[in-house]
């Protein structure tokens, strides 16, 4: 159980020199691996849960489709240097590392679609010169990448993420589902250009049919129709289930199988896809290219920074009734080792996938099925499902034999069964990957408010006490971060991305409370970081925008105006809970009123 004392892991009440956390170094790591360490056998014996297998399975296809699927895109735009091993490799090392060391084990890490677009743009950036420097060049970027990561986790900046709020979180969420459609509009292209017509059309029939497949699979596995156990199966095997058949249907004899769409790529077990060692000679690079890739190193640290302190958040959100605390220190300083490492043998390096990243957690939650009976004003009764989440199977044993099966992969029979994987179907998996980013996410919530008839807005729904021309504004906000943050991913200076990312952190700190109330901002906004257990690791819950004045009705959503903020450890009152649920919107937390919990891929924290 989680200690009901104060958490001793905070600078906020100190004075003098100890409230500076340079100057305290180590101090976030120690307390992540002291607070964890206790469970780590309770995360093994845990494990023997049917939801242990299941999530195994369903997280091995949501992994490693993906995975497959970018490195597609960077073999195409990098000359054919990265290829299925390297993607294999990556997420095994990224699987084993943080299920056995990781203070966070239900944090998914592997490769991202956003690491696929940074590797490409310094392709580009260095074919310009010696397209030769690229291997060693990407060496020395992933080894600053690493030094900066330590860095940041010694200096325990990893607490300013609890700053994060859901302004930045649902912008940063809505940006990698339009990059990862694009990225599968642009897949299905290039089966045109390559293949022709006709074997570019029903690869597009394979791709969507993929997508469809898997959505339906899982909304049936949210909904009312067969019995629970036989919805759970389907929610939880879509994905293989979508896999085999798609698979198979591209292999049906007849005109089928005459279209001949292109399959992945077949490569030698264990073995890179260019004729190279794995270890690469980083120590030969000039001076001058080393120092070159320093500032290319520390922006690609800030997105790791974000995205991975982001997909820990999301993993562990309120939904989720977790009871093992988090590690966000101490996981930090664990990527930058597995950066380090994925870096000295070129491989793409891994990191938090997001929008995935909740659906490890929500694989291991065991949900409730309740009939809740709603009488009408005539008396009659209306029957709805109400889903709940009782408990999570908090554990460990998942993730690694993810990484296990991960290696098997790369063995030359299970190689041989995925070149008969049509290309197509992966850009499926963007699609299904990327939508699942923006259905569940906030800015969608506030856009189907804004559309709806007004007398089917639930007289409660806390959006109604802002003009929606305020409503708007804050969207046109978001949407312009997104906007700028995908245009400029699209151009050569795409490397340059991160910094807009984290720059929406003090634009909603800075500048919005200059155009909107505290109480505008508190219905429309909310941190990220929300859970106890998360905010622990974090030197505890911050003082938002609004806590000082002492006015009920523009204090912060998640902050009674008259308390002090909680020491990590702390559980408030379920009085407490309840009123801070009220004061956020159903559609912003994308949590159904009645407390019901949705399932499954469509749940987009961020």
């Amino acid at each position: 159980m989680v200690t009901q004392h104060a958490d001793p892991y905070s600078f906020d009440n100190e004075i003098g020199w100890r409230r500076y956390r340079m100057l305290r170094p180590g101090r976030g790591m120690y307390h992540d691996v002291k607070r964890r360490l206790p469970y780590y056998w309770s995360d093994i014996t845990d494990a023997m849960n049917y939801r242990t297998f299941a999530g195994t399975v369903r997280i091995y296809f949501v992994n490693i489709l993906p995975a497959l699927a970018f490195i597609l895109d960077m073999n195409r735009r990098t000359g054919g240097f990265y290829g299925v091993n390297e993607a294999l490799f990556s997420s095994a090392l990224a699987c084993i590392v943080f299920s056995t060391i990781g203070a966070q084990p239900l944090t998914i890490v592997g490769i991202t679609g956003l690491i696929s677009l940074f590797n490409y743009t310094i392709f580009d950036i260095i074919k310009r010169h010696d397209v030769s420097l690229y291997p060693q060049f990407m060496t020395w970027v992933a080894i600053w990448a690493a030094i900066f990561h330590w860095l940041f986790a010694i200096w325990n900046f990893c607490d300013y993420m609890r700053y994060v709020t859901d302004f930045s979180s649902q912008s940063f969420g809505a940006y990698v589902g339009v990059i990862y459609c694009i990225k599968g509009v642009e897949l299905l292209i290039t089966e045109f250009e390559s293949d022709g017509p006709t074997d570019g059309f029903m690869s597009v029939t394979v791709a969507l049919m993929f997508f469809f497949t898997v959505y339906a699979l899982e909304m049936v596995g949210k909904g009312v129709w067969f019995r629970p156990w036989v919805r759970g199966f389907l929610g939880d095997y879509a994905y293989p289930i979508a896999t085999i058949f798609w698979t198979g249907f591209a292999h049906f004899p007849g005109q089928l199988r005459a279209t001949n769409v292109s399959k992945l790529p077949h490569t030698r077990a264990f073995y890179p896809t260019v004729d190279r060692s794995w270890l690469i000679d980083f120590w030969n690079l000039e001076v001058k290219w080393i120092f070159v890739a320093l500032p290319i190193g520390f922006l690609l640290m800030l997105l790791f920074y974000y995205d991975h302190n982001q997909s820990s958040v999301a993993a562990q959100a309120r939904q989720f009734p977790l009871k093992k605390p988090g590690g966000f220190h101490w996981d930090f300083f664990l990527l930058g080792c597995t950066s380090f490492i994925a870096g000295i043998i070129d491989i793409p390096l891994p990191n938090g996938l997001v929008p995935q990243a909740p659906v490890h957690t929500d694989c291991m939650t065991n949900y409730k099925s309740v009939l809740k009976v709603v009488k009408t004003e005539d008396g009659r009764k209306i029957y709805q499902q109400e889903i709940i989440a009782e408990s999570v199977v908090e554990q460990r044993v998942s993730h690694f034999l993810m990484g296990l099966a991960i290696i098997g992969t790369m063995t030359g029979p299970i190689l041989i069964v995925l070149n008969l994987i049509p290309r197509a179907l992966f850009a499926g998996v963007f699609f299904i990957v990327g939508w699942g980013g923006l259905e569940g996410n906030g800015i969608m919530a506030k856009i189907i408010y804004l559309i709806r008839e007004p007398r089917f807005v639930q007289p409660d729904e806390p959006l109604l006490q802002i003009p929606k021309k305020r409503i708007l504004r804050y969207l046109f906000w978001q949407v312009f971060g997104i906007t700028a943050t995908v245009g400029v991913s699209q151009t050569i200076a795409g490397i340059g991305f991160p910094v807009l990312i984290i720059a929406l952190i003090p634009l909603r700190w800075k500048i919005l409370p200059m155009m909107f109330t505290a109480k505008e901002l508190g219905i429309m906004d909310a941190p990220t970081a929300d859970n106890e257990v998360v905010l622990a690791s974090m030197g505890g819950k911050p003082q938002m925008p609004g806590d000082k004045t002492g006015d009920a009705e523009i204090a912060s959503p998640g902050t009674s105006p008259s308390a002090e903020i909680a020491s990590p450890g702390t559980s408030p009152s379920a009085e407490a809970q309840e009123e801070e649920e009220e004061k956020w919107s159903a559609a912003e937390r994308g949590v159904p009123r009645e407390g019901a919990r949705q399932r499954a891929g469509g749940w987009s924290e961020a």
